[in-house]
Formats: C-alpha cells, sequence, structure tokens
C-alpha cells in the first residue's frame, strides 16, 4: 500500500477498534440478566477484532497511533471481560490474538531499532495484557472457590443427612419390625404381650420421627439444628435397656463414671452413633443371640469402646462375615478417624462378633488427697 495515507487507508485502520466497540456495545446494550450471558460469548468476537488488528497493524501501520492506541485499550477491556466470564474452553481462543495484537502493534511504527529494543518494546506492552488478565482472573477465581465451598458444604450436609437418617431412625425403624413380627405370634395366644409390644412399636416410631424431625431442622441451617444436641452417652442406659426390651438379645452396659467426663461431646456422640449402629447390626444379622455387651474401657489417653455378641441358638452370626456391608460402619470409621481414633469390626470368640472403637479422651483428673 505504499505511503498511502488516503481514506481507505484510514478507514482500515479504523475497523478493528469499531469492531471491538461494537462487541462492548453489543454485551451491555441489554437487560441485566441477559449482561452476563452476553460477556460470555465474547469470546470469538475478541478473537475477531484481535486478528483485525494485527493485519492492520502490519499491512496498515501509516493509520495513525492514534487509532492503534484506542484498540489496544479496547482490546485490553475484552481481555478482562473475556477472562471473568468466557467458558475455560475458549480462554485461548481469545487471549492469544489478543496478546499478540496488543503486544505486537507498535512494532511497525518503529524503525532502525535493533531486535533487543524491538523485544523489550513488545515485553512492555505485554504488561497491560498480564493486568488485563489478573483483573478478570481474580473475581473468576474467587467465584470458583466460593461454587466449591458451596458443593462442598452440600456434599457434607448431604452426607450428614445419611448419617443421620442410617444411625437413629434405621435403628428405630428395625425396631419396630421386630416388635411387630414379636406382637404377630403371640397376639392369639398372649394380647397383653401383644399390646406391650404395640406400646414399645409408639416409642419407636416417636423416636424415629424424632430424629426426622432434628434432620429436617438441620437442613433449614445450622442454627436451626443446634437448637437440639445430638444424643450422648447419658442416653445409653435407656438405648440398650429399650434394646433388651424389644427382642430376645440381652444387652448389658458397662459404662464407668469417669468415660463420660473424659470425652469431649463430640467424641460422646460418635460412641453413642457407634452403640446404635452395632445394636442394630446385631438386630439385623444375629436376631437369635443370647447376650450382647457394650463395655467402655477407659484408658491413659482414649476410651476403648466394645461391642460383643455371642452365636445364638439360631447361628446367624456366623454368615455376616460374608455379608456386604453397608455405609454405616465406613462412615462410623471415617467419623473416628477425623477424631484421631479407630475403629474395627470382624468375627469374635465362638461364630460371634466384636465391634471396637478407640476414641481420644481428655487424661484422667487427678485425686486431689
Amino acid at each position: 500500500m505504499g505511503e498511502s495515507t488516503g481514506p481507505a487507508v484510514m478507514a482500515l485502520g479504523v475497523l478493528p477498534s469499531l469492531a471491538a466497540a461494537g462487541s462492548l456495545v453489543w454485551a451491555v446494550a441489554c437487560r441485566r440478566a441477559e449482561m452476563r450471558q452476553r460477556f460470555g460469548r465474547l469470546a470469538r468476537p475478541t478473537a475477531v477484532c484481535a486478528t483485525l488488528s494485527l493485519i492492520t497493524s502490519f499491512a496498515a501501520p501509516q493509520a495513525g497511533s492514534g487509532w492503534k492506541m484506542a484498540e489496544a485499550a479496547l482490546l485490553l477491556l475484552l481481555v478482562a471481560v473475556v477472562t471473568r466470564w468466557s467458558p475455560m474452553s475458549q480462554l485461548a481462543l481469545a487471549l492469544t490474538p489478543a496478546a499478540l495484537a496488543v503486544t505486537l502493534w507498535p512494532l511497525p511504527l518503529v524503525t532502525g531499532e535493533s531486535f533487543l529494543e524491538s523485544i523489550g518494546i513488545g515485553a512492555f506492552w505485554l504488561l497491560p495484557v498480564v493486568a488485563a488478565v489478573a483483573v478478570g482472573g481474580y473475581p473468576r477465581r474467587q467465584a470458583l472457590r466460593r461454587r466449591r465451598a458451596v458443593a462442598e458444604a452440600r456434599s457434607a450436609q448431604r452426607l450428614q443427612l445419611s448419617r443421620d437418617l442410617h444411625d437413629f431412625v434405621a435403628h428405630d425403624i428395625s425396631g419396630i419390625v421386630v416388635q411387630a413380627q414379636a406382637a404377630r405370634f403371640v397376639a392369639a395366644a398372649d394380647p397383653s404381650h401383644a399390646m406391650l409390644a404395640l406400646e414399645r412399636i409408639e416409642r419407636a416410631g416417636l423416636s424415629a420421627l424424632a430424629a426426622m424431625d432434628r434432620t429436617v431442622r438441620m437442613l433449614h441451617g445450622p442454627e436451626a439444628a443446634a437448637t437440639e444436641p445430638l444424643p450422648d452417652l447419658t442416653q445409653l442406659p435407656l438405648l440398650v435397656e429399650n434394646f433388651t426390651e424389644s427382642g430376645a438379645t440381652e444387652a448389658l452396659l458397662d459404662l464407668p463414671h469417669p468415660v463420660t467426663e473424659r470425652l469431649s461431646r463430640e467424641a460422646g456422640s460418635v460412641a453413642y452413633r457407634i452403640v446404635v449402629e452395632g445394636l442394630t447390626n446385631i438386630r439385623r444379622h444375629a436376631p437369635d443371640a443370647s447376650r450382647a455387651t457394650v463395655a467402655f474401657t477407659p484408658t491413659a489417653t482414649a476410651v476403648e469402646l466394645r461391642i460383643t455378641n455371642d452365636l445364638g441358638a439360631g447361628r446367624t452370626s456366623a454368615r455376616r462375615a460374608s455379608r456386604i456391608g453397608g455405609l454405616g460402619l465406613p462412615a462410623l470409621a471415617e467419623h473416628a478417624q477425623t477424631l484421631g481414633g479407630t475403629l474395627s469390626a470382624g468375627p469374635h470368640g465362638d461364630g460371634g462378633w466384636q465391634l471396637t472403637a478407640v476414641l481420644p479422651a481428655a487424661p484422667p483428673k487427678e485425686k486431689t488427697p
């Protein structure tokens, strides 16, 4: 095109600026609810504007540096918007030509400079591109972190919900099933025993409803969930008593007084859940077991919990090892590990089963003379 600076050259030089400005006007000239969607579709227009800028920078450098400065400013604005709102798959499509267009536009205007000086000029104009990417990238990163935090919170809430339903509701429902089966067999021969079974069914149903109400309140926010604390070790005697009354297995509880003082509130709640899970598994997998023991043994730095049942007349415990386990024990094992403890389960004695948990505890209090 020689040294001509006629209207055609000027029109060609101003074309990228008009295209960039038109893209920005199109993105903001809409309702506010649609603006974010249009911002997310600016990657391809930005790539087109950057390509036009590269072509005019080298094909029509005589168009003037004034338009090129405005053009670079508009491209930097587009880079910031694209970095903030465009999909990750389209970022390279837009950022690469835009960075080249802003970095290289002064080079055709500079004559007689050495290669190193040209590199310095390009590096200088690369800094605004980096700044524009940072301006758009920082809020994008913060928004991503917020979305991840919300997703993790929802996942933790769903996990807590499933644990509550499994640990408490499933225990009460299994008790209702056992009592209903017993009442069906004794109703005709001894109606009085059937009435007792119905009373236990009522208590277990109310307990299951209370657990579900607590879980639903938890879904409404932490404030609602905190109004009713989870069960702890002080409720174990009633739990063991109800377990003995509702089935053929006699449960014995050994809970020394120092244990309740040394376990933290969270560890006590986990211990209660473990006992519920252990008794529920005995009811499901060893309903004919004659005896089950729940024993707490304090040590110097921890409390050991053992839930043991014998084989029973029905010899159902021997098959438990071959069954596929549910979600209760793995979830409780993970919870115990977060507290610094352990949980394991396996065969015990002549066909029985034992669930063992070790939970960290405060050191024993020194006796004053």
